[in-house]
């Protein structure tokens, strides 16, 4: 299984949600903190704090969903609300968006790993992250697609909500 905390294009009802996200096995909805940017395109990008970075992507899809797994096993939902208090979600400081239940890492996170342009050990614009999510008052884990360095003229989604 991996979890996917998507906020842009992959979301429902969405350009690439249909084409990346078929066959999805729950959508909850949730969120992350970290603030929102958009380009002159309406192309969102999160921006996450560094120390809520619990692992960084690899080539190796089989090996994230593990990596996810243990991770979510051994901090648990108790210690990860003390080690990554979560913001309120009406704070500025949360990006709202989904959380994907998948259960084909293999095929899912190579094709959206293309479509995000994240290239492990190369030069990419995104790098997939894995990080606490908030969903119905619980905390859990997720991969999402966080930009490397946002460029300064990008401005801010005050909202925390991307919706096109």
């Amino acid at each position: 299984m991996i979890s996917l905390f998507v906020y842009g294009t992959l979301k429902r009802g969405y350009l690439n949600h249909n084409g990346y996200c078929r066959g999805v096995l729950a959508i909850e909805e949730g969120f992350v903190r970290g603030q929102l940017y958009v380009r002159a395109d309406r192309i969102p990008f999160l921006e996450v704090p560094e120390r809520d970075v619990l692992a960084t992507g690899t080539s190796d899809p089989v090996a994230d969903a593990a990596t996810q797994e243990r991770l979510a096993r051994h901090i648990g939902p108790h210690r990860l609300a003390e080690c990554h208090p979560g913001p309120p979600p009406s704070s500025p400081d949360v990006v709202h968006g989904e959380l994907h239940l998948f259960d084909d890492p293999e095929t899912r996170l190579p094709a959206i790993d293309r479509l995000e342009g994240f290239h492990p050990g190369g030069r990419s614009l995104y790098r997939r992250v894995l990080v606490p999510v908030t969903v119905n008052e619980m905390y859990t884990v997720a991969w999402t697609y966080a930009v490397e360095t946002k460029p300064p003229d990008w401005p801010k989604l005050a909202s925390g909500c991307w919706t096109g």
